[in-house]
């Protein structure tokens, strides 16, 4: 994702992390956080940012000495507690597709998978490494025949309505993954069992944990803490 390590990628994380900040700290005074003033930066942003995605562009993998140690990956959740799947799990999957599905796990592991090692970023400016395995959401784009219409594509998750939505391209972006295993095994609870949304394009509270529901639209409908005040785009 970088042409240089530590050059054009440090410089241009930074950035968008202070664009990002001042969106959010700018929310926390504004309970209109997406008008006015505020609104137009976000949406100069989010041109911003866009133009600046190249969606050819793969983030390096790390070498397996750089995993983060276990128990010290970060977990994050917004439920009181842990959330945990309810009985009978399955993913849903629909909005503009030629055949809605609603699939177990045993139905994701028949799909092709992807393994990569990458560095996460979290907008609160700590990072970390682990190792994710599943299906890339350009998979399941293929398997409900996706219409190309289907600009955006919103995730849901059962953890007290954490929602997100993406633009095409990054949702659809090679290292974008429908992830149901991390570090060689499966995925744990704490970072979002059975299923969560993992990618090397975007910031950490775009990665929607505890899945539950994945849908192709064309428009987006903001996000948990997106409707909060958060930059929509969010990209690294």
């Amino acid at each position: 994702m970088s042409d240089t390590p530590g050059g054009r990628i440090l410089t241009r994380r930074k950035l968008l992390l202070g664009t990002t900040a001042a969106a959010a700290l700018g929310a926390c005074d504004s309970s209109r956080p997406h008008q006015g003033f505020l609104g137009t930066m976000e949406r100069f942003n989010l041109r911003f940012q866009a133009a600046l995605f190249d969606p050819e562009r793969l983030a390096p993998e790390e070498p397996e000495e750089a995993l983060t140690r276990p128990g010290a990956f970060p977990q994050y959740f917004v439920s009181s507690e842990m959330p945990r799947a309810p009985a009978g799990w399955a993913l849903k999957v629909g909005g503009l597709v030629k055949q809605p599905r609603v699939l177990s796990l045993d139905d994701l592991y028949l799909l092709p998978r992807t393994d990569y090692r990458i560095r996460h970023h979290c907008v609160e400016g700590w990072s970390a490494v682990a190792a994710w395995h599943g299906v890339r959401v350009s998979e399941l784009a293929k398997l409900v025949g996706a219409d190309p219409r289907a600009r955006f594509v919103e995730f849901r998750s059962f953890d007290s309505g954490y929602y997100s939505s993406w633009d095409g391209p990054s949702a659809f972006h090679p290292q974008t993954i429908l992830a149901y295993g991390m570090n060689g095994g499966p995925l744990p609870p704490e970072h979002g069992a059975p299923l969560r949304l993992y990618s090397a394009v975007k910031l950490g509270y775009k990665m929607v944990k505890y899945l539950t529901e994945v849908n192709f639209l064309p428009e987006p409908t903001g996000g948990y803490w997106e409707d909060r005040g958060y930059e929509w785009f969010a990209g690294v």
